[in-house]
């Protein structure tokens, strides 16, 4: 455990703290009067009031749109089933700010429901939900929809002959046994909503504001450190209660009714009932899913002169104003491939010790560990990311000019998926063998090799493919020490939004595309390694 436990307090805890600290403390005196102050202006209790109540919808709106499709992939065989799968789930490893482009693309001005009816959705909180539904459907149907197949027909038949009608058998025997799942599921679209800063800043423009979007425009705009620094310690302890939450249903899960295998309890669907809600899920993957992607696309390809490749020829020139980037846009794809590469070896040195201590150990203190290792996920990126600049700055870990500061960052957010993905793979490995390994005489390095390393191999090809992807997508702590002679690809789509000019969106168009070509190559090489899991989980 030593070794993550010293990347997340020099590289997580460190720069949260101090950006905390240089906010509340003044002088050497703590002043922690201001957090009264802030927290009981209007425009900040506007910012809490609009952070929990959109989250909460989202949540509601995607639960209610996927749990049908949650159904669908987990007890219907259909062809192409696989394919939809792993398109479902490209939205997930998405950056933040190709969804936000994807849906001004269709929703905003000059967009498709522009052109075709006149109707312009951005700027309004229903672009922002139903961008959150298109990012986290596939949580709820992978999740869900994961333990749902293996969840014994059988039983709910039995209680069918037992007297009780269709919905009271799965009122009483499928949903207690799907419940912690839904709660797991619910709890991770609400911390990712909660939390969301690259789709609420394209698209709810000057009116919408989370504690995310908040805490940048403090930080970056405004420059104040006070305010941003109490809104950090409020979603700090938000975040927190909702992991601890999620983690008790996770636990609860584990004891949920016998699994079997999935292709057990999948079929053909039968009767015009079954059939009529496979063509409602497809058609609701086709609007919600495919449509934004597919109208980014066209985006990047409609130039004044026609269709046609110009806007991505366009990457290839420098700005002869210098006023976006230093380099060609196209650089930005270079640049954000090698910080992810680094990134993943990063992630999957940290996040495997870590999966490995937890393995081996038991206790309340190894369980807090479990459960502060996700907590990157819902801090704020942007507090860390100018944490960064404020911290790293001095011998021997003046990190500001290093080309590693990027990579760093971006393994914070890649490791918690490591850890996800190889935990339940390698708490699954038989002790008998790795003991079986050492009274023959082998060295726990030479155990790890030859028993543990062959039974994780694909679980560890998975984490590193999350975390690449995830890595790839980084932008919240990324937009801060990015330098302008090196944007990653997400900064370069968000500053190119930024600028006027026709020129300045189909480049943004254009550079999206090549991020969402590039997330859905990882992920169906994903699909092509996943490990069937009894966890049901993502």
């Amino acid at each position: 455990m030593a070794g993550p436990v010293a990347f997340f307090a020099v590289f997580f805890a460190y720069p949260v703290a101090a950006i905390v600290g240089r906010g509340l403390r003044i002088d050497g005196v703590w002043q922690f009067g201001r957090i009264g102050e802030v927290l009981g202006r209007a425009d900040i209790l506007r910012v809490l009031w609009f952070t929990t109540w959109q989250a909460l919808a989202s949540t509601g709106l995607t639960l209610l749109i996927a749990l049908p499709g949650a159904y669908v992939f987990a007890r219907f065989a259909f062809p192409g089933k696989r394919l939809l799968r792993a398109a479902v789930t490209v939205p997930f490893v998405l950056p933040t700010v190709v969804v936000g482009t994807a849906f001004l693309a269709l929703l905003g001005r000059g967009g498709l429901l522009d052109q075709a009816w006149g109707v312009r959705l951005d700027t309004t909180v229903w672009a922002i939900l139903l961008a959150h539904v298109f990012f986290n459907y596939a949580v709820v149907v992978r999740t869900v929809g994961g333990l749902w197949a293996q969840l014994d027909p059988r039983q709910e038949e039995a209680a069918r002959v037992l007297g009780a009608g269709r919905f009271a058998a799965w009122r009483r025997v499928t949903l207690p046994a799907l419940t912690p799942a839904v709660a797991a599921a619910a709890l991770m679209v609400f911390l990712f909503t909660f939390t969301s800063f690259g789709v609420v800043q394209i698209l709810g423009g000057p009116t919408y504001a989370t504690l995310e979007v908040e805490i940048y425009r403090q930080t970056a705009q405004l420059l104040d450190l006070p305010t941003a620094a109490v809104l950090t310690l409020v979603q700090f302890a938000a975040v927190g209660a909702i992991l601890a939450v999620h983690a008790a249903t996770v636990r609860r899960r584990e004891t949920a009714l016998k699994l079997v295998d999935p292709a057990r309890t999948a079929h053909r669907p039968r009767g015009a009932g079954q059939w009529a809600l496979l063509g409602g899920v497809l058609a609701t993957i086709v609007l919600l899913i495919l449509a934004p992607l597919a109208v980014l696309v066209e985006r990047s390809l409609d130039t004044p002169g026609g269709h046609g490749f110009g806007y991505y020829r366009a990457l290839m020139t420098s700005d002869p104003s210098g006023g976006v980037f230093l380099v060609p846009p196209i650089d930005a794809v270079w640049n954000s491939l090698q910080y992810a590469l680094a990134a993943t070896a990063i992630a999957l040195a940290v996040g495997g010790l870590a999966a490995a201590a937890l393995t081996r150990r038991a206790g309340r203190l190894v369980r807090g560990f479990d459960a502060l290792l996700m907590l990157p996920l819902g801090v704020s990126a942007v507090t860390v990311g100018f944490g960064f600049l404020i911290t790293l700055d001095e011998p021997p870990l003046d990190l500001r000019a290093s080309w590693i500061l990027v990579p760093l960052a971006q393994a914070l957010v890649g490791v918690p998926f490591v850890v996800r993905t190889m935990l339940p793979v390698l708490r699954a490995v038989d002790e008998r063998l790795r003991e079986a390994a050492a009274v023959l005489g082998a060295s726990p390095w030479r155990v790890w090799r030859e028993v543990d390393l062959p039974l994780v191999r694909r679980a560890l090809l998975i984490a590193a493919g999350f975390a690449f992807a995830v890595s790839l997508g980084e932008f919240g702590a990324t937009v801060f020490i990015a330098r302008p002679d090196n944007p990653t690809l997400p900064v370069a789509v968000a500053r190119l939004l930024g600028r006027p000019g026709e020129l300045n969106y189909g480049q943004a168009m254009a550079l999206s595309t090549i991020l969402m070509v590039v997330c859905a190559v990882a992920l169906l090489l994903l699909e092509r390694v996943r490990v069937d899991r009894s966890s049901g989980e993502f």
